[in-house]
């Protein structure tokens, strides 16, 4: 019933194709460390110095969207007037771009 069954030899594996076998997996890395992690990097890099950069006048728009003049600041904290007298509190990283002086005067 069972069949005869022939072993075969292992094929001696040549000392250069385990390396050509890692090749495009080493590729692939080289493309996303080029593509998204290093430009992920920077980005943040440019985010926090901009955080650390804030001062007190500065106009800045919000994670949420809202726009507004810095009033306080704190370590962790950042007042926004906002229009009318009103004053907001927010986290300091929810500030995500800070726009250029006279920004607010155009809306």
């Amino acid at each position: 019933m069972i069949g005869t069954a022939y072993a075969q030899a292992a094929g001696g594996a040549a000392g250069g194709s385990e390396l050509l076998s890692f090749l495009p997996m080493i590729g692939i890395f080289v493309i996303f460390y080029f593509l998204l992690i290093r430009p992920q990097q920077k980005r943040a890099k440019e985010q926090k110095a901009m955080l650390e950069a804030l001062q007190k006048g500065d106009e800045v728009v919000t994670a949420g969207g809202v726009v507004g003049r810095v009033t306080k600041l704190d370590d962790n904290y950042v007042t926004l007037a906002v229009g009318g007298g009103t004053e907001i509190g927010f986290q300091r990283n929810a500030v995500t771009a800070l726009l250029p002086k006279g920004s607010l005067k155009q809306l």
